[in-house]
This record gives structure tokens, C-alpha cells and sequence, in this order.
């Protein structure tokens, strides 16, 4: 069954970082009376961190009156935006930790990842581990490596760069991020495995002009990967009804891959399906790599 993504609400927070206040959205997209599925904003943690800046349960504590602390059922990196489940007490987080566990949940990333690829598609069960350099990365490792599979679906070609679905069989810190590193596909944007340079216009439309006077913005200067989609049993643990909810690309995310697909048609085949590029600007459900590649 598929749910199709609806903004039940909007929680109005403020983040701050020093003395500069920013306002901001959290997007709750469903919720019961075990769950809470919100949009988290790139750029908020969801445990505290050195910032100091509040995490993502805490800005939700602000602004609701709840009757026990909401709690963790699986995590986002920092800068990776999209999906993400919360329990509202501790029967429901042991029961979809436990789905989690038993791989009864399905989720489903956008990344823009550097090409040409290879391939159209691939399975990836390179095993990663902690490395020891660099306590804030992970890296592969075939031995002391945990067993992590990561399914990819190429969904669009811009020549240098290409929009790809992933899905992760197995939930290990920066997995799409260090598994598409590792076979020469990082994300296009990614500080740690990857480059930190922000993706401009000038480099793909070629009759670019720079307004005189003013530097060229970027069209995307975050981590190039949103949690798109996510498919979890919702009910009584023996008896949910299978539902797929959606949370949108944020705008910028969205523009850049509305100026890609336009300034990269003469020399990339982009869409291999027009229809994905829509449903993916209208946050319509897509399929998994799973069911498309035979894994």
C-alpha cells in the first residue's frame, strides 16, 4: 500500500548557531499514537553534538506538550535531509527497532553521486568499519568490516554527475556515502569521502553569465543525499498494513535537479524516464532497486 506524502503539520523552531537566529520548518509527515515521521532539515543533528545547537528530539520537545520524551528508532547523518521515524514511547521504539531488525522496513535515498557511471545499476556488500585515522569516518575493510549491502539504481545521467536511487539492505553509519566512495561514485557533495565544493551553474549551462559585480551562487552546497522514501508496517506489530511515505527534496536539492536535467539534455541522456523525474518533483513513491534489479 502506498501512502502518499502529506504535511500533516509544521512545527516552527528556531536553530541556532552563535548568535545568528534562523528561522526553519520541521515537517511532520504522519503521525499515531506510537509514531511521529518527520522531514528533517539538512544541517540538524539528531543526538546532540559539539555544536551545542539543540538535536532534532529536543527542537520537537519545544514545541509540543508530550507525555513521555520521544525517542530514537533508527538515524540521519547531520547533513543527509529526509524521512525519519520517531517513537512516542518505549513499546513503540522496541517494536520498530525490532522491525528495523528483522530488515521489515524499506528506505529508500537520493544521492547526486559523481560519473560517468559503470553502470546502471549494482549491489555493493563491501564490509565497513570504523577507521582508526579518522574517529568521524568509516571506511571498507574486509576484515574487521561489518557485513553492509547497499542497492543502487542510476536514474538519471548528467555526464559528470548522476541522480541515484539507494536502498540499504543493512543500516551502518555512512553507508551509501563510504560504499559509493569506495567504487569511484562519490556523492557529488561530501566533505568527509568525497569533495566539499559546491555545485555550480557556470559549470553545466554553457552560455552562463555571471551577473557584473556579484559572485555566482551555488545551486547546492550540502551533502548531496536525502532520504527520500520509507516503507514500515504501521498498526499492531502482527497485523500493520504495509505503508510507503514520502518526504520531498528541499528546494534547493529539487532546483538542482531540475537544472541539471535542462542544462545537460545536448550531451547527457538525463531521465531515462521522464515519469521518475515528476514523481520525484511531486514526492510520489519510487521503486526499490530491490524489486527493479532482481537482487
Amino acid at each position: 500500500m502506498v501512502y502518499q506524502w502529506k504535511i500533516v503539520h509544521k512545527i516552527p523552531i528556531k536553530l541556532q548557531s552563535n548568535d545568528f537566529m534562523a528561522k526553519s520548518d520541521i515537517d511532520i509527515l504522519f503521525q499515531n499514537d506510537e509514531i511521529l515521521l518527520i522531514h528533517k532539515p539538512t544541517g540538524i543533528s539528531v543526538t546532540a553534538d559539539r555544536s551545542g545547537a539543540p538535536d532534532v528530539l529536543q527542537l520537537l520537545h519545544q514545541q509540543q506538550t508530550l507525555s513521555e520524551p520521544l525517542r530514537l528508532v533508527h538515524r540521519l547523518d547531520k547533513d543527509t535531509s529526509g524521512i525519519l521515524l520517531i517513537a512516542k514511547d518505549k513499546d513503540a521504539q522496541s517494536c520498530y527497532s525490532r522491525l528495523f531488525a528483522k530488515r521489515k522496513v524499506q528506505k529508500l535515498y537520493l544521492a547526486i553521486a559523481r560519473g560517468p557511471l559503470p553502470y546502471k545499476h549494482g549491489s555493493i556488500k563491501d564490509p565497513i568499519a570504523r577507521s582508526q585515522r579518522n574517529p568521524q569516518a568509516m571506511h571498507v575493510h574486509p576484515r574487521l568490516g561489518k557485513p553492509t549491502h547497499t542497492l543502487w539504481q542510476q536514474l538519471a545521467d548528467f555526464g559528470s554527475l548522476s541522480l541515484v536511487s539507494a536502498q540499504i539492505v543493512t543500516g551502518r553509519t555512512h553507508q551509501i556515502r563510504i560504499h559509493f566512495s569506495h567504487r569511484g561514485m562519490p556523492l557529488a557533495i561530501d566533505p568527509i569521502y568525497g569533495s566539499a565544493n559546491p555545485l555550480m551553474l557556470s559549470s553545466f549551462k554553457l552560455d552562463y553569465r555571471r551577473k557584473p559585480g556579484r559572485d555566482e551562487p551555488a545551486m547546492i552546497e550540502r551533502l548531496t543525499l536525502h532520504a527520500y522514501q520509507l516503507t514500515i508496517p504501521v498498526g499492531p506489530e502482527d497485523a500493520g498494513t504495509v505503508k510507503t511515505f514520502v518526504a520531498p527534496l528541499d528546494k534547493k536539492f529539487a532546483s538542482t535537479v531540475k537544472l541539471l536535467t535542462k542544462h545537460t539534455r545536448q550531451s547527457a541522456p538525463g531521465f531515462y524516464d521522464d515519469e521518475t523525474l515528476q514523481r520525484i518533483l511531486t514526492a510520489q513513491p519510487l521503486p526499490y532497486p530491490l524489486e527493479t534489479t532482481g537482487e
